[in-house]
């Protein structure tokens, strides 16, 4: 029986990938293997897989991350922290009957943040 989804993803220079989850968007480094490590934020565990060759502007990856209903909080504080949101990315009501928003990682993978609308 499947119990969890946990996403695998990239990253080029560790050090600046590290500090952006743990600075800018709230995780907890949980292990660290040297060429892959895990973050973690509420029982959501992210992990990191080295990957030297990639180049960000051309990344297909990306995530959707659900945040439970506190999405305009938490996206004031992504701002605050100096975050960049995508330029397509802002915080909106999507037709979908989702509230979004989008960032970008250093290594060009694209995170989206929705909260469901009632």
């Amino acid at each position: 029986m499947i119990t969890a989804v946990i996403p695998k993803l990239p990253f080029i220079d560790k050090q600046k990938t590290v500090n952006f989850y743990v600075n800018q968007l709230g995780f907890e480094l949980i292990s660290d293997y040297g060429d892959y490590f895990i973050v973690s934020q509420n029982n959501v565990e992210l992990h990191f897989f080295s990957f030297h060759e990639l180049v960000p502007e051309k990344s297909n990856f990306m995530i959707y991350l659900r945040i439970d209903n506190e999405i305009e909080k938490y996206y004031q504080e992504i701002q605050k922290s100096g975050a960049k949101i995508h330029p397509n990315g802002a915080l909106e009501n999507k037709s979908w009957h989702q509230k979004e928003f989008a960032i970008l990682d250093p290594n060009g993978t694209l995170l989206t943040f929705g909260q469901a609308m009632k």
